[in-house]
């Protein structure tokens, strides 16, 4: 009774070896012939049953054989969304590119070229790393606009490159909290500056003016004293901005702390540089106590003084 249970499931096992080793070699035939029409024909079928391997199997035996003859446009319009379909977006977008380059007068042209640069969205990382294909997406999504005016595609294009934006908007933020993360208080001051300039209407816009007032602070505080006077001020300056565009902020209570610690650095750095001036002792006493660590009233374990 064992042995004819094991010939039947051994039956069974080859029946279905032999019919899947048919099946792959009928494709592989198919693929290998000279039937070009049939190929065609067939991978048609195999796109519309969503079996995108084979059909790009075929089509990229087709793609070469049909270029500058009937049939070349539709060809090369189901080659490219099959490797949409597949999710390769580089190899998509490239092929949506020289559809719409290689057609330009193609109905599929405008369609086309908006999954062109819809792919570099969907390639777009996130905010934290490299932007190329972001930048990339951004100028791409803006030509299809600029080609399309009248698209019924041109809001969904506009939203994309928001959103986009959106993205460069929060890494530019988060690039210049590293810096402030980090001690590098002069390149904090400047990369919220810079982000603020590129994205005035940010999101984050109320918590980096109160960061630039914190990182000028800082910056100052360890500074030399001969150079505190007037990065202090500057934090004053700062503070005395964000007071007047954000007079019911949050933050607002810290920035006048600041503006107080600054005005106290400025008094203290007036009395060692006037005291250095006329006693050598204390010139040679300030000389040293700039290569030393310090702590801030506001903040304490920062950095050493900056020597410029």
């Amino acid at each position: 009774m064992f042995k004819k249970q094991l010939t039947l499931l051994a039956s069974v096992l080859a029946i279905v070896i032999i019919t899947l080793g048919s099946c792959k070699s009928k494709y592989e035939k198919l693929k290998a012939s000279n039937d070009y029409a049939k190929k065609y024909q067939e991978a048609i079928k195999y796109y519309n049953k969503k079996d995108y391997n084979k059909a790009l199997g075929l089509f990229e035996v087709l793609v070469e054989r049909y270029r500058g003859r009937e049939g070349a446009e539709d060809l090369f319009y189901y080659y490219a969304f099959t490797y949409y379909k597949q999710k390769d977006y580089t190899s998509a977008r490239y092929h949506f590119k020289t559809f719409a380059d290689t057609y330009p007068s193609s109905p599929r042209a405008e369609e086309c070229r908006f999954f062109s640069a819809y792919c570099y969205y969907l390639d777009s990382p996130i905010y934290s790393l490299d932007q190329d294909n972001t930048l990339k997406a951004i100028d791409a999504l803006q030509l299809f606009i600029n080609l399309y005016p009248k698209s019924d595609r041109v809001a969904e294009a506009s939203k994309l490159i928001q959103n986009l934006r959106d993205k460069l908007e929060t890494k530019a933020y988060a690039n210049a909290k590293l810096y402030l993360t980090i001690s590098d208080y002069q390149s904090a001051v400047i990369a919220f500056n810079n982000a603020l300039r590129d994205y005035p209407d940010t999101k984050y816009g109320e918590e980096m003016e109160y960061l630039i007032v914190k990182a000028q602070y800082q910056y100052a505080y360890h500074s030399f004293e001969t150079k505190q006077e007037d990065r202090f001020n500057q934090a004053i300056a700062y503070a005395d901005q964000f007071a007047e565009k954000y007079p019911n902020s949050k933050y607002l209570h810290e920035t006048q702390a600041y503006v107080k610690d600054s005005q106290q650095g400025i008094k203290q750095a007036q009395r060692l540089i006037a005291e250095a001036m006329s006693n050598e002792r204390t010139a040679k006493k300030l000389l040293k106590k700039d290569t030393v660590t310090t702590t801030s009233p506001s903040e304490k374990n920062q950095p050493q003084k900056i020597p410029y």
